[in-house]
Formats: C-alpha cells, sequence, structure tokens
C-alpha cells in the first residue's frame, strides 16, 4: 500500500508541474548577433552562430534563441509551440547577468513598450492587486506608491475599476506615471533586487 501510495503521490507531483508550465508565445528582441557572441582575439571577428537575446512580452522570461533570419531590435516574434517564421531554436533560459551589453542598455525601452503594447492588462493589475500580508500590499511594490496612494487607489477601484492609464492617473492625484513605474518594478524583478514578483516568472503574483 505504502508503494502504491508513494507512486501515485509522486505521479501527483508530476501531472502538477505539467499543469504549471508556462510558455512564452511571443518575445522582443533585445540584441541581436549575426556572427555569434565568440571573439577571435587574433582576427577581432566573431566567429560564432547567429543568437539573439530576447524578453516574453507574457512573463518577460529573458531567453536565448537562435534565429532563421537577420532580425532587428524590438522586434516582435512568435516563440511559442508549432511553425515560427523567424526563429528556428529557442536555445535556453537567461538571466539578467547574462544579457549583453547592448541588452542590458535596452531592456527599459523594451519593457516599456512591451507595457504600453499590452494597457488593458496592466491597467488590470490596479484593479485587482491583492495583499502580501497584514502589513504589506502588492500595490505598494511599486516604486512610488505608498500608503496613501495605496489607500487611494483602492477607494478608487470599489467606486469603479480603472480604465486606462490615463484614467488611473486622472482619479489618483500625484500619482508617477503608471507605465514608469510598472517598467521599472520589472526591470528590478528582472535584476532579482526582491523576493516578491508581481510580473516576472511563473510564480508571479499577477496573471492578468
Amino acid at each position: 500500500m505504502m508503494d502504491r501510495y508513494r507512486r501515485h503521490s509522486y505521479r501527483e507531483s508530476i501531472e502538477k508541474k505539467k499543469r504549471n508550465l508556462e510558455y512564452e508565445e511571443y518575445a522582443y528582441v533585445l540584441d541581436y548577433l549575426p556572427e555569434g557572441y565568440y571573439v577571435d582575439l587574433t582576427t577581432g571577428r566573431r566567429t560564432g552562430k547567429p543568437v539573439a537575446q530576447v524578453i516574453g512580452e507574457k512573463a518577460f522570461t529573458l531567453l536565448e534563441v537562435t534565429p532563421k533570419e537577420d532580425l532587428m531590435l524590438y522586434e516582435r516574434v512568435f516563440i511559442g509551440k508549432g511553425n515560427r517564421d523567424k526563429i528556428l531554436l529557442i536555445n535556453k533560459k537567461i538571466s539578467y547577468d547574462d544579457l549583453t551589453d547592448t541588452a542590458k542598455a535596452e531592456l527599459p525601452y523594451v519593457v516599456e513598450e512591451i507595457v504600453k503594447n499590452n494597457e488593458e492588462r496592466f491597467v488590470q493589475f490596479f484593479n485587482v492587486a491583492p495583499p502580501i500580508t497584514n502589513r504589506l500590499h502588492s500595490l505598494e511594490l511599486l516604486p512610488g506608491i505608498g500608503k496613501k496612494h495605496m489607500w487611494e487607489i483602492i477607494e478608487e477601484r470599489q467606486k469603479e475599476p480603472f480604465k486606462s492609464f490615463e484614467d488611473l492617473k486622472k482619479r489618483v492625484k500625484g500619482l508617477p506615471d503608471p507605465i514608469k513605474m510598472i517598467t521599472k518594478r520589472i526591470v528590478e524583478e528582472l535584476q532579482d533586487k526582491d523576493r516578491y514578483k508581481l510580473f516576472v516568472g511563473h510564480r508571479r503574483i499577477f496573471r492578468g
């Protein structure tokens, strides 16, 4: 009986992990190296195969990919299951520290572009953001939001859900630019500066 129970529990845990798997469908190009990372010290030329570093638009997963053709910075490419027109292989997940200098420099601008292009999704965060503990609310994790703005947001959203970033700024006086706040928070999460993750990774708090 014990062996059967253990096998059953193991199978359940595997199935649970499978259900929790999450894949990015689209990503934005942070850097494209048509001749790879590696430089020949004698000639100073790169000698590798084409590679790109990209960031997923759903969970902001950082990935290294092999492209089928030349890519442009900021380009949105399909990386999901099925036929990919521009990406040959998803090589591996990477961390912030693995990014090239170019990718690190472009990261805040690309993240801001993703936030702008998904306004409805990120406005929804302000409508549903929950408390994390008895003393800490997830709204307070955004740079520039303290207790005062937190309570104003909660009171306003109880009256009526926010419809846009402009609506949010109009109804919560003195609130910093929500696009800038969210962008900065996402970059900080990618840099692993906080154990709480609002927007980054499969264990993120907000899954809008």
